[in-house]
């Protein structure tokens, strides 16, 4: 456990936080990523007190993995399938002040951590967030700035300074663990569950938190980032038509649940795209001949058709739900 001095809200505070990281992983295909991902937050300048790997319901996994990992890493292995619910399984077998997430296929920087740890100085402070940097397996093509979301990295209008956010990237977040606990752990309702791309599960938490505690416990720290791979599998159409239609449908339910504000942000960025970044992207195909940039202008385009279809159809199932029976 390290003792530093931060600054915090005008004054020195000390902070002697103890810190547990998360990883939870599901396919074997991931498994050298796996052990990049623990290398790197072993490698740090600050080494977790607890470090988990939660497998989601992959026995033959959590065997491989058994034999791989050093052996101060804790294995856990969940029964039934879904994102949260490992998360949640990892948040519960640990005890440190601060529990961290990275995913499987994530490397952190050599001072994530400590950077992590230093924000939560500031006791109004109860979660943290930093950059998601894409880390490419092949070329982006048209994927441009704008749509890094779909492949789950910070995406060009999302803040860049210090300051208060809505939620954490999933990739990248860390939470006081008990504050976590008791508004409820991460809802299974929402998240990835097995390929189902169910999503916006740390939206629906980080809405949580604020609904309990106010606005402006969420902190993004720029320089607490961690490096996503991005396989070409993702730099698809097909992945493209499949996130957007999950994140819509997700935003849908998020919306009837807790009204306007919890939407407001991606209602802004929809019109920033439609109004700058399209009309730029098209103006420089056309200019410089840029074939990538006019389809990445049209990957928006349809990224936003068919996350408008998935917001209704979200929508329109929370109504049901709430309908008398």
């Amino acid at each position: 456990m390290v003792t530093s001095i931060v600054p915090a809200r005008g004054r020195a505070e000390p902070v002697g936080l103890t810190a547990a990281v998360v990883v939870c992983t599901s396919s074997r295909r991931r498994v050298a990523l796996v052990c990049d991902c623990i290398d790197a937050l072993l490698a740090g300048d600050r080494k977790p007190d607890e470090l988990i790997v939660v497998v989601d319901n992959n026995r033959s996994l959590a065997s491989e993995l058994a034999g791989l990992l050093p052996c101060d890493v804790r294995l856990l292995e969940t029964r039934r399938q879904g994102l949260s619910g490992a998360r949640n399984l990892g948040l519960a077998a640990c005890r440190a002040d601060v529990v961290a997430f990275v995913d499987d296929d994530a490397t952190v920087d050599v001072r994530w951590l400590s950077t992590t740890l230093a924000a939560f100085a500031d006791p109004h402070i109860l979660a943290v967030g930093g950059p998601v940097v894409p880390r490419w397996g092949g070329e982006r093509r048209w994927m441009c700035d704008a749509l890094l979301w779909v492949v789950g990295c910070t995406y060009s209008g999302h803040r860049e300074d210090a300051g208060p956010i809505r939620n954490p990237i999933g990739c990248n977040m860390a939470f006081r663990r008990r504050e976590l606990v008791a508004v409820g752990s991460f809802a299974t309702s929402f998240g990835k569950r097995g390929n189902a791309l169910q999503t916006c599960d740390e939206t629906e938490l980080g809405l949580r938190l604020e609904r309990a505690h106010g606005a402006g416990r969420i902190r993004y720290v720029p320089e607490a980032r961690v490096h996503h791979f991005v396989p070409t599998t993702r730099v698809s159409w097909r992945h493209l038509i499949r996130r957007s239609l999950a994140e819509g449908i997700a935003k849908g339910r998020l919306q009837r649940i807790y009204s306007l504000p919890a939407v407001g942000p991606e209602r802004s960025y929809a019109r920033l795209l439609v109004t700058a970044t399209v009309p730029r992207l098209l103006l420089d195909g056309v200019r410089r001949g840029d074939r990538q940039s006019a389809l990445g202008a049209g990957a928006i385009l349809a990224s936003l058709l068919v996350t408008a279809a998935g917001f209704a159809g979200g929508l329109a199932r929370e109504r049901r739900r709430d309908a008398p029976q």
